[in-house]
């Protein structure tokens, strides 16, 4: 057998074990049996909320499953069309075998990278915000660099994009954004984003054109739909209204059309100045908190809960997820994978997939990179 088509095999094997091994096969095998049972009682659309839930999650496992066990079967079926081929001199079906192993390759690296989007809430859309740490202007133009980033990214996938809050920095940059992008498994995919990003550039605003390190930090929490229950004491929420510092006109800066919303018993605080509307704006910002406050159970939930906080406690040395070299060479390194690339430019128009899928895989599957260290 040719070396080619042995790494195909290696490929394909490494892909299913990683399947297997995310699925927990036999756990997994337990849960598709007890959702069947589940699925068979007919007082089961007595609920038909608890019903469609049940029927998604038993769809969704049983495809997972049921894709690992045809592909391992397809890869036998044509390892051995290969040796009967070689076996009888016929390089047809030797190729045509070989090109199916290509598409199970493909096949089967989708599948691996459907699995790490799986999460409770990955499918939904989601917010995103940009904050500029310490150093007024310098942060404020990273952190607008950030959300052009995160823009064009959205933009590749042909995601939409809503503007939530926007507000500019005196200077350049700006003070705060907001985001909704709404789009197949957004939050899935932007929720790896979240953290403390730092920028080593020349300063274009230092007249000695001194190197100058930049921080901003990244949130991202998912939209909730009418399935999940949040429930929020108003009285708990301070509501203040103010003139909307964004864009807009006359009418934006002249009527306290802007929403602001604190959570008391946790501090959470969202604001939402998109519309010109008051009432609309006030419908968001309630949606944004019950998100927001959704996104905080899911964190409790998670291992990694504690590391994700701390993160996000100060904008600065120590915190980052990943640094972003322009001066004096060219470098963007994620300090959680190891994971880089030699042209900031690419990552910095929306080239984002590659760091995200590593996120994914880490977090899916574990393990620490060896040799991570940051950049200076």
């Amino acid at each position: 057998m040719r070396a080619e088509i042995e790494t195909l095999v290696q490929d394909i094997e490494q892909s299913v074990g990683l399947l297997r091994r995310h699925l927990d096969w036999d756990a997994s095998r337990a849960k598709l049996d007890e959702l069947n049972h589940i699925a068979e009682d007919p007082t089961l659309w007595d609920d038909p909320e608890r019903a469609q839930k049940v029927m998604r999650e038993r769809t969704s496992l049983e495809d997972a499953m049921s894709g690992v066990v045809r592909i391992e079967a397809d890869l036998k079926d044509n390892l051995e069309l290969i040796e009967l081929g070689e076996m009888e001199d016929d390089q047809g079906v030797v190729a045509d075998a070989e090109a199916a192993l290509r598409a199970l390759k493909d096949e089967a690296a989708r599948r691996q990278l459907e699995s790490l989007i799986s999460g409770e809430a990955d499918g939904f859309d989601t917010f995103l915000e940009v904050h500029p740490g310490a150093g007024g202007t310098e942060s404020q133009d990273w952190a607008e660099m950030l959300l052009r980033m995160y823009t064009r990214w959205a933009e590749r996938r042909g995601f939409k994009i809503d503007v939530i809050d926007h507000q500019n920095g005196e200077q350049a940059g700006i003070k705060s954004a907001t985001l909704q992008i709404k789009g197949h498994n957004a939050y899935g995919w932007l929720k790896t984003e979240a953290g403390v990003h730092r920028l080593v550039r020349i300063s274009p605003f230092d007249s000695n054109a001194r190197r100058q390190t930049s921080f901003a930090s990244i949130d991202v929490y998912p939209v909730i739909d009418d399935s999940i229950k949040i429930d929020i004491n108003e009285a708990d929420v301070r509501v203040d209204t103010m003139r909307s510092g964004g864009a807009g006109g006359q009418h934006v800066n002249k009527t306290e059309s802007a929403v602001r919303l604190v959570h008391n018993p946790t501090g959470i605080m969202v604001v939402s100045q998109g519309d010109r509307s008051q009432h609309k704006n006030r419908a968001t910002a309630w949606d944004m908190l019950r998100a927001k406050l959704y996104e905080a159970e899911l964190k409790r939930r998670e291992a990694e809960a504690a590391a994700d906080q701390a993160a996000k406690t100060d904008i600065g040395w120590g915190h980052q997820i990943r640094s972003y070299v322009l001066q004096p060479y060219q470098l963007v390194k994620d300090l959680r994978t190891g994971h880089t690339s030699t042209s900031p430019q690419d990552v910095l128009d929306g080239d984002l997939d590659g760091f995200m899928e590593a996120t994914l895989a880490q977090r899916a599957y574990g393990g620490a990179p060896e040799g991570v260290e940051d950049v200076d």
